[in-house]
């Protein structure tokens, strides 16, 4: 699986996501949205708006979270093939 995060240093919910990725031992690509303007055009491109965070799962785009809702923990579970303990 080709996992890439598209995240800001700024951002809890991308804090939150890198989180849950390295707890789980799913190696992934961290591409900053701040430092590399192309990667926040990208998220446009993709998204049609500038939220983070992004994950791409073997090309797929989704979007971890809800806004004023946080983390969507259940799906994340199921897109990255991780088991609940």
């Amino acid at each position: 699986m080709k996992v890439k995060l598209y995240s800001a240093s700024w951002c809890r919910d991308c804090r939150a996501t890198k989180q849950f990725l390295d707890t789980h031992g799913i190696e992934y690509t961290e591409i900053n949205v701040d430092a590399d303007e192309a990667a926040s055009d990208e998220v446009m491109r993709h998204v049609g708006k500038r939220a983070i965070p992004q994950l791409v799962i073997d090309g797929e785009w989704f979007q971890p979270y809800t806004p004023g809702r946080g983390l969507l923990y259940d799906e994340m579970y199921v897109r990255l093939h991780v088991k609940k303990t």
